[in-house]
């Protein structure tokens, strides 16, 4: 397994956090992620996301379920920023 740091900016950061979508899409791929939040920047969260592959995870982002998933969850694509535990 390979660990990613990943920071974004949503449109409700209460709706992100209590959202089925994110856990339904990693879980279906054997991804698991866990949330945070930036208490100083209100619309700025990050997840640590565990994925068997980078591979498999720049594939799962591009399908259209990521793109449902980020739509529901109010995700701003533009702002992702993904970092590869070292």
């Amino acid at each position: 397994m390979m660990t990613l740091m990943i920071f974004h900016e949503v449109d409700d950061v209460d709706h992100w956090v209590s959202s089925p979508k994110r856990n339904e899409f990693f879980g279906s791929l054997g991804m698991t992620a866990r949330t945070f939040v930036d208490p100083d920047k209100t619309n700025r969260v990050g997840l640590i996301v565990e994925v068997p592959s980078m591979e498999a995870f720049q594939e799962a982002m591009v399908s259209d379920g990521a793109a449902e998933a980020m739509k529901f969850d109010g995700v701003r694509p533009q702002t992702i920023v993904t970092l590869v535990e070292s």
